[in-house]
């Protein structure tokens, strides 16, 4: 009965702390919510930081960088999937415009759609030294798509 205790009391110590660092790693996947008519996307999407600021920053910046080179694969099945450039290392090609906007104050805002700030659901979870959030938000897609189009990205 002796042996039992300590070691019941050490399973449950290190067990605990394993699921946080498991918690703390878990890749979040941006997550389409819907479409609206207006040809903006509405997602989930998540973001890391050292504190809220900056967690909600790298959210948007997460959701217009899967729109554009990823796609959105994860939720509902009529949202666009394919990403907006097809083009093989479209963002090598044009990194020079890609870093400029992707900067904090790049062009990347104006294709984020926050009209629904107040009623958007946030969740937030702690890892060790970070903070992780998640925002709904909505991406303009057929905006972004133009304005490739216009700074020849896209053809």
């Amino acid at each position: 009965m002796k042996l039992i205790l300590p070691l019941i009391a050490f399973l449950v110590i290190t067990t605990s702390h394993a699921q946080q660092k498991i918690a703390g790693n878990y890749i979040h996947k941006t997550e389409c919510l819907g479409i609206e008519l207006d040809g903006s996307q509405t997602v989930k999407a998540w973001g890391n930081g050292k504190n809220n600021a900056d967690a909600e920053e790298q959210a948007k910046k997460n959701a217009v960088r899967d729109v554009l080179f990823n796609g959105i694969h994860e939720g509902k099945q009529e949202c666009e999937t394919k990403p907006l450039i097809t083009e093989v290392n479209a963002r090598e090609k044009y990194e020079e415009y890609f870093n400029d906007f992707f900067t904090d104050s790049g062009n990347y805002k104006r294709f984020i759609s926050l009209r629904d700030e107040n009623n958007e659901k946030r969740d937030k979870r702690k890892a060790h030294k970070s903070i992780t959030k998640g925002l709904v938000l909505r991406v303009l897609r057929s905006d972004l798509k133009k304005k490739l189009i216009a700074d020849g990205i896209l053809k």
